[in-house]
Parts: structure tokens; C-alpha cells; sequence
């Protein structure tokens, strides 16, 4: 993952590599954290247990915990239909079931208005 980087600075880096500059032919607007926003991303769970690999800065996180093909066509097959019918909390709560860790069922419900 490399060190970490503001924001800011990336946004600074592009606009110098577009040949412009920062602050005067592009501005920088702040506009504040916006719901559902992290500040920081957990690699994995709490509590999940990792093993070392040989290089120094990768870890192998050890779950067993996995969807098998079929379970993830399945799951797939029926987040299509819930999205055709517009059902964001029915897809929410699937999403919540599936995918280890998600706090999705914690966030307000979004507006879902993608057309498959």
C-alpha cells in the first residue's frame, strides 16, 4: 500500500503533472467529510488472524470464511434482481450478509436510482 498520502498533496501533484498550477488556474475546494466517508480503511477485520509472508510488508490473512462459485452467482444473480425491483434495503441487508466486516447496514439506506 506504500506510505500515506493527504489528499491535498495528490490533488496539488495532478494538477502540476496537467501542466497547471495549484491555487491559481485551478482551485482546491474543502468541502468537508460527506456521509459515509472513512478517514481511514481497515485492511481486514478486527480479529481476524494473518500470517507473514516473505516480504516484509504483506500479510496473509487467514478466513476461511468464503463464498463458494455458485453461492457468489447466486448472491450476484439476486443483487441484480433486488436492483431491477429498486429494493435498496433488500440489497443493503444482502450486502450485509455477504461481505465480512461491512458496516453497510449501519449507514443511512442511499438513494438508489442506477438502472441495470
Amino acid at each position: 500500500m506504500g506510505e500515506q498520502v493527504q489528499i491535498v498533496d495528490l490533488a496539488e501533484d495532478l494538477i502540476r503533472l496537467s501542466g497547471l498550477e495549484p491555487g491559481k488556474d485551478i482551485q482546491i475546494e474543502f468541502t468537508g467529510i460527506r456521509p459515509g466517508e472513512k478517514l481511514s480503511e481497515a485492511l481486514w477485520d478486527e480479529g481476524l488472524e494473518y500470517d507473514k509472508t516473505s516480504h516484509p510488508d504483506i500479510v496473509r490473512v487467514e478466513d476461511n470464511d468464503f463464498l463458494t462459485n455458485s453461492q457468489l452467482q447466486a448472491t450476484i444473480d439476486e443483487l441484480v434482481r433486488l436492483a431491477k425491483e429498486g429494493d435498496a434495503e433488500a440489497i443493503l441487508g444482502l450486502l450485509s450478509e455477504r461481505v465480512p466486516g461491512s458496516t453497510l447496514g449501519k449507514a443511512p439506506p442511499p438513494d438508489l436510482t442506477s438502472v441495470i
